[in-house]
């Protein structure tokens, strides 16, 4: 008996595009966390110098739990982003550079639209910069380099 033959599994293709699939997922969150300290710290140094994150005039102030929360929530749906075109695109990097400036621009108009006073706008755009410095980068290097 000749037991030396090949054991029926998934195919190499397969294996090696999950395996790229995951530790994209796995950049992803290690980034999210990164993003969230980075946004959080940053709001905090802001509160410290006397920005006050009040929205719209005797409205609510944005507290640094919500910062993280937002941070966090838009950080994910990046990586599912990345995620999804590293599954159907032929140069995943490429658009998700593009999508992801596309959005980050976008992003800009609900703080500058929030009736806040100049230094919670400026701070509020500052954040959406910082998180977008974390998140764009790493993504598009792990899809680079997933994809070479």
């Amino acid at each position: 008996m000749n037991d030396t033959g090949a054991v029926a599994g998934p195919a190499s293709g397969q294996t090696s595009h999950t395996h790229r699939l995951r530790g994209l997922a796995g950049t992803g969150l290690i980034a999210t966390l990164a993003a969230i300290a980075a946004t959080t710290l940053a709001a905090a140094l802001a509160q410290a110098v006397g920005v006050d994150f009040e929205v719209s005039d005797g409205g609510e102030t944005i507290p640094l739990s919500g910062i993280a929360v937002v941070t966090g929530f838009f950080s994910v749906v990046g990586v599912v982003i990345a995620v999804a075109l590293l599954r159907w695109s032929a140069n995943p990097a490429k658009r998700f550079v593009w999508t992801a400036v596309s959005l980050t621009a976008i992003s800009f108009v609900p703080p500058l639209l929030s009736g806040a006073n100049t230094a919670t706008t400026a701070a509020l755009l500052g954040l959406h910069l910082v998180a977008a410095t974390v998140m764009i980068p790493t993504l598009t290097r792990s899809l680079r380099t997933r994809t070479d």
